[in-house]
């Protein structure tokens, strides 16, 4: 009589032979030739996922053994898979031949406001009023309304009027003064400009204005730039006493500098002041700002990127004379800034919001000029012609500037000034959308994207909690196409006999970009030898490496993170709500007691 008995299990076992014979684990014969105990041994060399195996008990007379016969599990074809799904559903669904390329963004799905109008904006409304907020107390700074207001994606930019005297803050350590005692000889990129009115920009001929504006780049020490900015002032000076018995209303008017064209300036910048032994004091100083605006905190997404991004997560200073320009531009990525005036002098921004940067981008396109690369200098006439609004105000001494996710800015300094400016991350859908949608663009253009969207999102996932809705949608989607894409690939490269090697990361390990076109390359590295005889090795995308080596000849393949530690982080990845007491009722916060107001 033959009977059988199914059991359903998740590994393999062996069988019992015979009653003379020592009981031991084993297969039969034909088990061992079976495609399916091929599957099985391939387990040890691929990716680490579950196999089913459902054991069939057959007895015939005095012999027992057990047939292995694989159980298919449902697979969910690739389309439908949504953040719904568990880890173990999206790899098993990610089975695709050939190349595949999909978006991070989720799709038809956005927080952007719309901002354009068919309509013509009459001229009046072309130069919006700049958000200015007065602040009464420093408990006025540290209210959830003041980070509400800033981070609103319907405001492109928020100045914050004195904001150092009520925070007391000792602006005095950021002076050319205090910054040559204590660093003297560190490096200072110099861009030399022609000096000329904030809102012209002449092409070289003088003949008619443009958009290109060139500068040429040297270098030099806070010391000699302290001096140059010294005998800048002294020779204003000089020539306003030739001239200060002109007109005796002059001295009940405000003073300014007078600003010429033609004249040859130079203007200092990007002064990096990341060290925290050498700039000490001065970094300290900058903790007593409220928590969404430092250089460092747990809701800012560059604090989570690992490494040092100079001018990003650090603080850059920037030593100015008048007429120094920062030429057109958004943020790396499209993060939010951080601008303080040291003074004494002030500055004067244009700005506009992150909704025209395209109509933008043409112009440059129009004028020869890269948008994303290249120096340029907006004509406010073509932005107002275009239907393009434009804020436009001054940066006092003491005085703050918020710029907002993807808000496309050009400055000029009025006065002698020194300005220190880092990026910051708040965790909110808009600049969650706007920063990958430029990482995704960066790619289309081959331009590095300073951030590493996909290693910063991973790591967002594993240490904070979100609670909005909207970024918590956007960031479970990112890390589901990661994982599709690496396992995809994964799946391919060991079905074409290519050996990945597991080699996890180290605290501090910076992420990794190809070597020749600059795209973030996360978790699976192709490597090559640079250098043998020095151990230097550099990392390459795919794309890159086949085009190297079609068969990726003499390419190690570095794996960093095993696919089940990646399974863990997207399955424990989840929405965390925020209880609300009973007794209270949601309402918009009133703004009034900030002392909003509107200013030119």
């Amino acid at each position: 009589m033959r009977k059988e008995k199914n059991t359903e299990i998740k590994t393999d076992t062996g069988t019992e032979r015979g009653r003379k014979r020592k009981r031991e684990s084993t297969v039969t014969a034909a088990a061992r030739s079976s495609t399916d105990f091929m599957k099985l041994k391939a387990l040890s060399d691929g990716p680490p996922k579950e196999l089913k195996i459902r054991l069939i008990k057959v007895e015939s007379g005095d012999r027992e053994t057990f047939i292995a016969s694989e159980v298919e599990e449902k697979r969910i074809p690739l389309e439908e898979i949504s953040i719904k799904n568990t880890a173990s559903e999206i790899i098993r669904a990610a089975r695709v031949k050939g190349k595949f390329k999909e978006s991070f963004l989720l799709p038809a799905f956005s927080v952007k406001p719309i901002m354009t109008s068919e309509e013509p904006i009459p001229r009046e409304k072309l130069n919006p009023p700049t958000p200015s907020i007065y602040l009464e107390s420093k408990r006025d700074a540290f209210s959830p309304v003041l980070l509400q207001f800033c981070t609103d994606p319907k405001n492109p930019v928020t100045v914050i009027r004195g904001l150092a005297g009520s925070l007391r803050l000792n602006l005095g350590l950021f002076s050319t003064k205090s910054l040559v005692e204590a660093n003297a000889d560190q490096a200072v990129e110099v861009r030399t400009q022609v000096q000329q009115p904030a809102d012209e920009n002449w092409d070289p001929s003088g003949t008619g204005q443009t958009w290109p504006c060139e500068s040429s780049r040297s270098h030099t020490t806070i010391a000699k730039y302290a001096q140059y900015q010294a005998s800048s002032f002294q020779e204003s000076l000089q020539e306003e006493k030739g001239s200060e018995d002109e007109d005796d209303e002059d001295d009940e008017k405000e003073k300014k500098p007078s600003i010429s064209f033609g004249k040859i300036i130079k203007f200092g910048t990007n002064i990096d002041l990341s060290d925290p032994k050498r700039w000490k004091a001065q970094l300290q100083e900058l903790q007593k700002l409220p928590a969404f605006m430092r250089v460092s905190s747990s809701g800012n997404m560059l604090s989570h990127v690992g490494h040092t991004i100079l001018g990003m997560n650090s603080v850059q200073l920037y030593m100015k004379v008048p007429g120094s320009r920062t030429p057109g531009h958004q943020e790396n990525n499209n993060f939010c800034s951080v601008n303080i005036n040291i003074g004494p002098g002030d500055c004067e921004w244009f700005c506009v919001h992150e909704d025209y940067w395209q109509a933008i981008n043409d112009f440059c396109e129009k004028h020869g000029v890269d948008y994303l690369t290249g120096s340029w200098w907006p004509v406010l006439e073509d932005l107002y012609n275009a239907n393009i609004p434009v804020y436009r105000f001054i940066q006092r001494p003491g005085d703050l500037v918020w710029i907002n996710a993807g808000t496309v800015h050009w400055v000029q300094a009025v006065g002698w000034c020194n300005n220190i400016a880092w990026n910051v991350g708040p965790l909110n859908g808009y600049q969650y959308q706007v920063a990958l949608e430029r990482f995704e663009y960066n790619e289309v253009k081959k331009v590095k994207s300073i951030v590493p969207m996909i290693h910063v999102s991973w790591n967002v996932a594993r240490t904070v909690k979100i609670t909005d809705p909207n970024t918590y949608k956007m960031i479970k989607h990112c890390l589901l196409q990661s994982m599709k894409h690496i396992q995809i690939l994964r799946d391919q490269l060991v079905a074409g006999g290519k050996k990945i090697s597991y080699q996890s990361r180290v605290k501090d390990e910076p992420a990794y970009y190809c070597n020749e076109c600059d795209v973030e390359v996360f978790n699976l590295l192709f490597v090559t030898s640079e250098n043998s005889s020095r151990k230097t090795y550099v990392v390459h995308c795919e794309d890159c490496a086949r085009q190297r080596s079609p068969n990726l000849t003499n390419v190690v393949v570095l794996e960093q993170y095993r696919i089940e530690e990646l399974m863990n982080t997207y399955d424990s990845f989840s929405l965390v709500s925020i209880a609300v007491p009973l007794c209270s009722v949601p309402v918009d916060p009133p703004v009034s007691f900030l002392n909003l107001k509107h200013k030119q």
